[in-house]
């Protein structure tokens, strides 16, 4: 399988949702397709700290990725790299996608300077863990959300 790695284009967006709606938390917190998530996309898109990512076989998107290169002073003022909404689609997982995906942003992230790659995984994904785990990924923090 030739795999591409690219910029989401508009056109690819309906299918990045249902790849990052495919289990119950996610969905929850997706919704279903419409005019919120185009909104985002535009702001991703017109964000030069932001990159949409999907991973493209025989034409169809079959993994997702966002990425946001954060500048900071801690860390004596190195960016960091933030990899969010990890997605490959579920009847390819297992193949090494999404090893290739990650790869793909730590090559981004150093690429821009970043010292550091970060994530947070949902604690109901046990899968994901093992999998991040197994990228050299320390869960060194704990993390903490709140609603606005």
């Amino acid at each position: 399988m030739d795999l591409i790695f690219r910029e989401a284009e508009r056109d690819d967006l309906e299918r990045i949702v249902e790849l990052i709606a495919d289990d119950a938390a996610a969905a929850r917190r997706t919704g279903s397709y419409g005019e919120p998530h185009g909104t985002a996309f535009e702001a991703i898109a017109a964000s030069p700290d932001n990159e949409l990512v999907v991973a493209e076989a025989d034409g169809e998107v079959i993994g997702v990725m966002q990425l946001t290169f954060i500048p900071g002073i801690s860390r004596n003022g190195a960016s960091r790299l933030l990899v969010e909404a990890v997605r490959v689609s579920r009847e390819l997982r297992g193949r090494g996608i999404g090893r290739l995906l990650m790869e793909h942003a730590h090559e981004r992230g150093r690429a821009r300077g970043c010292v550091l790659a970060q994530l947070t995984s949902d604690k109901q994904r046990p899968e994901a863990h093992r999998f991040y785990r197994s990228l050299g990924y320390d869960q060194s923090h704990e993390g903490f959300k709140l609603p606005l």
